[in-house]
């Protein structure tokens, strides 16, 4: 497993950031499949915040968490993902009702379309563009995936379908599913 340490706003020891290494590899005991992990120190505001974002195979897991002190601050995420991943390799073990199929990944052209021109588009509209692989799963997985990286929406290819759909929160605490009509 690679760890990688970024520090913005706040200098981190040799000592903070072994201490740190330890405590993460310890993940490994009880999911061997992740393959890295980045730890984010900052400091802002009089708090010190650690995000701790672990990769496996194509899963995200995300834990965040700000205290004074930056060991309390780093057990806080630590135990975020320490409890996604208990949940996510309990998850695997029950997955025996998901099937494969054959998926076509030929996209239309005009699928992301709102209906603009590209010259219609000033560059103030577009804050931030963000780029992802796009997933084949269930909505079932979705939902979960969305909710392990602590997001109020995910999009997704559909695995019964094949079609891109969204799942989202919904204010009154369940959940939605975007399907496009053809």
């Amino acid at each position: 497993m690679d760890v990688r340490f970024f520090t913005r706003n706040v200098e981190a020891t040799d000592e903070q950031k072994d201490f740190m290494e330890k405590k993460l590899l310890k993940i490994e005991k009880f999911f061997n499949k992740i393959s890295d992990v980045q730890v984010v120190l900052s400091f802002k505001r009089g708090m010190n915040i650690v995000e701790i974002t672990a990769s496996a195979n194509g899963l995200v897991m995300r834990g965040e968490d700000h205290s004074p002190d930056m060991r309390k601050a780093f057990d806080k995420a630590l135990k975020n993902i320490e409890r996604q991943v208990k949940r996510h390799k309990d998850y695997l073990n029950d997955r025996t009702h998901i099937k494969t199929r054959e998926i076509s990944f030929d996209l239309p052209p005009d699928i992301f379309g709102d209906g603009r021109d590209s010259d219609d588009v000033s560059p103030t509209d577009i804050v931030k563009v963000k780029r992802f692989p796009v997933s084949t799963m269930l909505p079932a997985e979705a939902v979960r995936q969305m909710d392990l990286l602590g997001h109020s929406f995910f999009l997704f290819r559909n695995g019964d379908n094949g079609n891109l759909n969204v799942v989202y929160r919904r204010n009154d605490g369940g959940y939605g599913l975007l399907e496009p009509q053809p």
